[in-house]
């Protein structure tokens, strides 16, 4: 079984705070086999990764703002436009051979795309129904429930905005050390997803940080 974390960010995101290299090193530290660089709206955190020489395998993808909410897309190597129709973005994604999974599904406030449009759990490859991020465990628990309701797999994820805190969600994969092999087993359900929370303080700083800079871009674009 292989130990994964499937939605990790850079400071090729708008909100990341490490570098690729040191959230390659914290991935060895923790005993991670392969990890998903998906950083908001942009592959370039992602490609820089594959050039690094690591222990631990480099899943590319992109987390693209849809219209709707947030979807993750691994296994690709191109930018996704932000913006669009949730659905259309999916058929975008399935044209360019990504699997898809949709990343914090019931929490309001972190672009939950569930909560707008119940059928996105079945246009999906999997579910995450463990995100690290969440103050209290409900919206993980109805993630793992609906997810199970559709046939869904489920995944883990630390979405980790800091080195610090990647490896806090595992998948369990049963599969080959290689993205088609990781691939295929998630599509056929063979994962197990878990962890453990980031810690309460950590998660709003991180939180109040991030709507400081929405704030601050506001402010630059009058």
């Amino acid at each position: 079984m292989l130990k994964c974390d499937m939605h990790i960010h850079t400071n090729y995101s708008h909100d990341g705070e490490s570098s690729v290299e040191e959230v390659l090193e914290k991935a060895k530290k923790v005993g991670l086999d392969a990890i998903a660089i998906v950083d908001h709206d942009t592959v370039a955190g992602a490609q820089h990764a594959l050039t690094i020489k690591s222990d631990v395998l480099v899943i590319p993808g992109i987390e693209v703002s849809t219209k709707h909410g947030h979807l993750l897309v691994l296994g690709v190597n191109k930018v996704i436009p932000p913006g669009l129709d949730f659905f259309k973005t999916v058929k975008i994604a399935r044209d360019m051979g990504g699997l898809l999974i949709l990343p914090h599904p019931y929490h309001q406030l972190r672009h939950g795309v569930a909560i707008k449009l119940k059928s996105a759990i079945e246009a999906v490859d999997a579910v995450e129904s463990f995100n690290s991020r969440y103050i209290v465990g409900s919206a993980n628990k109805k993630a793992g429930r609906k997810a199970r309701f559709f046939g869904k797999p489920c995944v883990a994820g630390s979405d980790a905005h800091n080195a610090r805190f990647v490896g806090y969600g595992i998948t369990k994969i049963d599969a080959e050390k290689n993205i088609p092999s990781i691939f295929a087993a998630i599509r056929g359900g063979k994962t197990e997803a878990g962890g453990k929370m980031t810690p309460l303080r950590a998660y709003t700083g991180q939180s109040l940080k991030n709507t400081k800079r929405k704030i601050m871009r506001r402010v630059h674009r009058r």
